[in-house]
């Protein structure tokens, strides 16, 4: 139990700051249905170049903290989470969004953090407080990245 939080903690501390104007949209309710989020937030369409920045950038996104993939270029990938290996093709980009945006809709004691919820959350740092970790039109261009990996 203290392990999850920790990691969940770390990532939230090592994450850059969103600007002061993007705390607000996130604060918008986000209508998930089943299990997935049907509609773009912030009706932003995503670029998969700029996700797989996100997703490879060890100071923004922090996905190879735990997860793998096929990223060659990038040494000591995680293996605490699935590899992100084949997304696309086990997930559509609604359940993508939803894992992205708040993970724990789906699984309460996930180690992945939720991106893009402020509430509710625990041992979150005071600069953290109130905001997402990525902004809407981040979380697009995750989620464009992720559903290219059909393989």
């Amino acid at each position: 139990m203290r392990l999850r939080y920790g990691i969940a903690a770390l990532l939230m501390m090592l994450a850059e700051p969103v600007a002061a104007q993007q705390i607000q949209a996130a604060a918008q309710q986000i209508q998930v249905v089943q299990d997935g989020i049907p509609l773009a937030l912030g009706g932003f369409a995503g670029d998969a170049q700029r996700g797989r920045a996100i997703v490879a950038d060890r100071q923004k996104g922090l996905c190879l903290l735990c997860h793998n993939g096929p990223f060659p270029e990038q040494r000591f990938q995680g293996n605490l989470a699935p590899s992100l290996a084949g997304a696309g093709a086990r997930w559509n980009v609604a359940q993508l969004r939803l894992r992205i945006a708040d993970s724990r809709r789906l699984n309460p004691a996930t180690l992945m953090p939720s991106y893009y919820r402020t509430d509710d959350l625990v041992l979150v740092g005071k600069a953290w407080a109130g905001r997402p970790v990525l902004n809407e039109q981040e979380i697009e261009d995750v989620v464009a990245f992720l559903a290219t990996l059909r393989d």
